[in-house]
């Protein structure tokens, strides 16, 4: 009876960590069937892996402080101001491009490590402070640019952002990738991960435990910022400019992304590999229904319904999986 229970048990992880796989596979070909001579191209799914890694890096970024039980909202506003930056810098004030990439993560550290000592040492909820941070955050960005678009960036950052390609994918998705694997390992074998996860599932508990939870929180909003600082980056690089709103549209899709990938791969924890199948699991979606010829108010439908979805599932994943499960 026992033996019978387990294997039941087991076939319903198996199940929960492959469904968004599967999900995602039966989406390329539902609409490989209604539209093949123009989804199933090289072209088609080359422009949908390369065009989205601004949105996995901003996507990783958030689960670092989701997985420590709070909520990062400016990372849209570090976004915008990393790219403002890098453009007013090298393009206004010659700059050489590494050096202006350089103040633009020094910012996104700063801005978190802001926003972690509001938040441990006024007691203020995360969503509260992130709140205003972003907004403070994008005035600073429409005062800087004048609210005007700055194009012109250095074409070496270009060229290796989005020009440069393997196997026909532009390097930014590999970039994209790599900070993937680099998170996974961080969050599944160092020290800091296991940190972050027992701050997120039990605060009270970890103190107990002789965790410093203050640290370990604001740390967590620093590697969020510097990482949407990085998106940053990338969206420069892939427009070769910036613009004061490039970060707004972002948000939505990175929290939809965010929650679906933690129903996936392992579920009941935000975790890369999931996040970066959630994503594109949602692009598929997207350009899918824009080549059918969908109107364009229908992205905002399926985000913000995947979202819904996904923060349900997610948290129904959570109750499911002890703290013990990996």
């Amino acid at each position: 009876m026992s033996s019978t229970k387990t294997k039941g048990v087991n076939r319903l992880d198996l199940v929960q960590r492959v469904a968004l796989p599967v999900a995602w596979l039966l989406l390329i070909v539902g609409f490989g069937i209604a539209n093949p001579g123009v989804f199933l191209t090289a072209a088609t799914f080359q422009t949908m892996l390369g065009s989205q890694a601004v949105l996995l890096v901003l996507t990783l970024a958030l689960i670092v402080p989701l997985t420590a039980g709070d909520y990062d909202l400016s990372v849209a506003g570090v976004l915008t101001l990393s790219a403002m930056m890098v453009a007013i810098l090298n393009v206004q004030h010659g700059w050489p491009i590494w050096a202006a990439i350089v103040a633009a993560l020094v910012m996104g550290l700063v801005v978190g490590l802001v926003n972690g000592l509001i938040m441990v040492f006024f007691g203020i909820e995360s969503l509260i402070v992130t709140l205003g941070m972003g907004t403070l955050l994008t005035g600073i960005t429409l005062w800087a640019s004048d609210s005007a678009t700055i194009s012109g960036i250095s074409q070496t950052l270009v060229d290796y952002v989005i020009v440069k390609r393997f196997a026909g994918i532009s390097l930014a998705f590999f970039y994209a990738i790599a900070l993937c694997a680099l998170l996974w390992w961080v969050l599944e074998y160092t020290s800091v991960g296991r940190r972050l996860l027992f701050v997120g599932r039990g605060r009270s508990v970890s103190k107990l435990s002789g965790v410093r939870v203050g640290r370990v929180r604001i740390g967590a909003l620093m590697g969020s910022a510097t990482l949407a600082a990085l998106a940053g980056v990338l969206y420069a690089g892939t427009s070769g400019g910036a613009d004061p709103s490039s970060g707004s549209t972002l948000l939505l899709p990175a929290f939809a992304a965010a929650f679906l990938g933690a129903t996936s791969i392992m579920p009941g924890r935000f975790n890369p590999w999931g996040t970066a199948i959630a994503v594109y699991f949602l692009v598929t979606g997207i350009t899918g229904l824009q080549l059918m010829g969908v109107q364009s108010y229908v992205q905002q439908l399926f985000y913000g319904g995947a979202l819904l979805v996904a923060v349900a599932l997610s948290q129904l994943a959570r109750g499911r999986v002890p703290l013990d499960n990996g």
